[in-house]
Order: structure tokens, then C-alpha cells, then sequence
């Protein structure tokens, strides 16, 4: 899918995720576990594994429901990462968690909390990512990694959203046409393709016209480490804080009612929805409403060092919802390997 390059375009290419150790994961929380109540919090780290299966195993150790598990989101399967898990509990003690029989899983840590893991109850996540077999110019590279460090890069959903060769997003045009029944949990992310789909698409016309990371006239503004939202827009200081980053332009996530823009805003973003009238009716139809995300996303503490074989290591921190892959596509092309993981996260 090809969404408009911020910064001029990529400067080569490299492989990534060529082993799992290149693509590491630490999830924050916005609170530390109390350390008492029936829900036993278990910060894990897994190698190689679906999230879904890790959250089933934990369940069949612990000889409790698979649903009495959660998690506060899904992590890459192709790569080494760190989240917690929840597993209601109620009146009965933890196993030994330390002996879970898993050699690509392991408990690092547990703590009981007296309110359940909701799903986006994260903070946000810190990343060390190694890109290896750098092919680029390095001069064009530097300049790159510095602009995105500071200027940020467009908060585009990542490619994983829209499924192998997007057939998420197909599925979801199937749905809407009343050509395929699924689950609750298929239905979620077929939905999720189509509205991120959507939002791609208002986010790259305004990077074409300039305006991603830009006030303008009829804006509602976000900020950047949560989901609150400025409607308010008359402050004279205001088209300094975008500048200065802490404040962002907002985008439509297509549902029911009117985007909360106003003026040229609002005349693009009904233009675009108007060319794609199967996703927009689709959507408002199953019952979403309009909602707002921030265009423009700046990898915090972002640094970088070059490593004897060409490889590029890359560490940032960014909020919850937000991809990696976005940080990257800027820089560089990457080349996956196939690893047979086709799955939506």
C-alpha cells in the first residue's frame, strides 16, 4: 500500500526481523500491579510466539478457562518480547510459574492486582530494533534518522493491520457486502483493517499537501501520549505547540456522525470518504462512531549506532497504537523474511 514518504523517500534498504532477536519488545504499563486482589499479573517474555497461544498456555498451566486470560495487546510473533498477561484467579493460589514447561516462554515476573488487564491498558512500548544488510547511502541515512528523531514520521497503522497481501481489508469489503459471516474476534479485526485503511489514506493526502504535521484552519488537535483531544483551537499559542511537537493535527477514524473538523479539514477528509463509499457506509453500519488519532508520530529518546557488519540498531519508545513499522518505512525499505506469520495484530 503506497502511502507518501514525509522526508523525501527511503534511503535503500535492509533486511528485517531476519532473526528474532533483531526485533525486541518491553511493554509499559501505566501502573504498577497493587500486589494483592484474584488477578495475577505476569510480565512475560516470549521468543518466536503468537500472543494468543502464549495467553492459551498460560491458561492450561494454570488449569483455569482460556477467557479468564488477558492481555493489554498483541505483540510481533518474529521477535523476542516482553508484555503481561493476566489469569483471573479467584480464591485460588498461582502455580509455579517459574516451571512453566515452555522453552520459548518465560515468566519474568508476577504480582497480583485487584482489577483485571484490559485490552489497550498499556502505556506504550520500547523498541531495539536491528536492521541488517544496510544497503543505502549513509550520508542521506544520518540525515533521515535525524529528522525523524526530532520531526517525526506520519502515525500511519502498519502494514501487519490490513493481513497477508491485505486480505484483512478484503475481508472486510466481503463483510460489509453480506458475502462472509465470521466471529466476534474476525469481525474486530476486519473492521479495524477498514477504518485504519481509511485513515491511511487522509493521513497521506495531507502529507502530500504538506499539512501532516501542520495547524490548520477547522484542525482538532491531539496530543501525542494520549487520547484527549483540543477542540478549542482559537489559543494564540496553539500553531506553536505543533511546531514544538507537543500537540499534532488529527485524522478521522471513519464511524458514525461528523468528523469533529471543520472548513478545509473537513471538506477533504468527507472527499476522500466519499471515493470509497463501501467503507465508510460499511463501517457506520456496523455501529462505530467518528472518532480522532494524531497524525504525526515522534519516536521518543530515538537513538541509533552502526554495527561492524552493516547492521543499524535503532532503540525509541513510542504510546500505545502506534507501529515501529511507521518509524521504519520512513527510512529505509525493509525486507521481511517470510516466516509463515500472516497473522493480524
Amino acid at each position: 500500500m503506497a502511502w507518501a514518504f514525509a522526508h523525501g523517500g527511503q534511503a535503500g534498504s535492509c533486511l528485517f526481523k531476519s532473526k528474532c532477536e533483531d526485533f525486541r519488545v518491553d511493554e509499559e504499563l501505566p501502573f504498577e500491579p497493587e500486589g494483592e486482589g484474584e488477578h495475577s499479573f505476569l510480565l512475560v517474555e516470549k521468543k518466536g510466539e503468537n500472543t494468543d497461544w502464549v495467553a492459551g498456555q498460560l491458561a492450561d498451566y494454570a488449569g483455569v478457562q482460556r477467557q479468564s486470560v488477558s492481555y493489554a495487546g498483541r505483540k510481533d510473533r518474529q521477535g523476542v518480547t516482553r508484555q503481561w498477561f493476566c489469569v483471573t484467579l479467584p480464591g485460588l493460589a498461582d502455580p509455579d510459574w517459574s516451571a512453566l514447561p515452555l522453552t520459548s516462554v518465560k515468566v519474568l515476573k508476577q504480582a497480583r492486582h485487584r482489577k483485571k488487564l484490559r485490552t489497550g491498558a498499556l502505556k506504550g512500548n520500547r523498541f531495539e530494533i536491528t536492521l541488517r544488510k544496510v544497503m543505502a547511502d549513509r550520508g542521506m541515512l544520518e540525515a533521515l534518522l535525524t529528522k525523524v528523531s526530532h520531526a517525526g514520521v506520519p502515525n500511519y497503522y502498519g502494514e501487519q493491520r490490513f493481513g497477508f497481501g491485505g486480505r484483512n481489508l478484503n475481508r472486510a469489503l466481503a463483510l460489509f457486502d453480506g458475502k462472509l459471516r465470521v466471529n466476534r474476534n474476525k469481525r474486530s479485526i476486519y473492521l479495524s483493517a477498514a477504518r485504519s485503511w481509511l485513515f491511511n489514506r487522509i493521513i497521506s493526502e495531507r502529507v502530500i499537501n504538506g499539512s501532516w504535521d501542520q495547524f490548520q484552519f477547522g484542525d482538532v488537535l491531539g496530543f501525542c501520549d494520549s487520547n484527549s483531544l483540543i477542540f478549542d483551537t482559537s489559543d494564540s499559542g496553539i500553531t506553536e505547540r505543533v511546531e514544538s511537537g507537543d500537540l499534532s493535527p488529527t485524522a478521522a477514524l471513519w464511524g458514525r456522525g461528523e468528523p469533529a473538523v471543520t472548513e478545509q479539514i473537513l471538506a477533504l477528509e468527507k472527499e476522500l470518504a466519499a471515493k470509497v463509499p463501501s467503507l465508510c457506509n460499511g463501517l457506520e453500519h456496523a455501529g462505530l462512531k467518528q472518532e480522532r488519532r494524531i497524525t504525526r508520530l515522534i519516536p521518543e529518546n530515538m537513538i541509533w549506532n552502526w554495527q561492524e557488519d552493516d547492521s543499524l540498531q535503532l532503540n525509541f519508545y513510542l504510546p500505545k497504537g502506534c507501529f515501529a513499522t511507521s518509524v521504519l518505512r520512513e527510512l529505509l525499505d525493509c525486507r521481511e523474511l517470510d516466516t509463515n506469520d500472516h497473522t493480524a495484530v
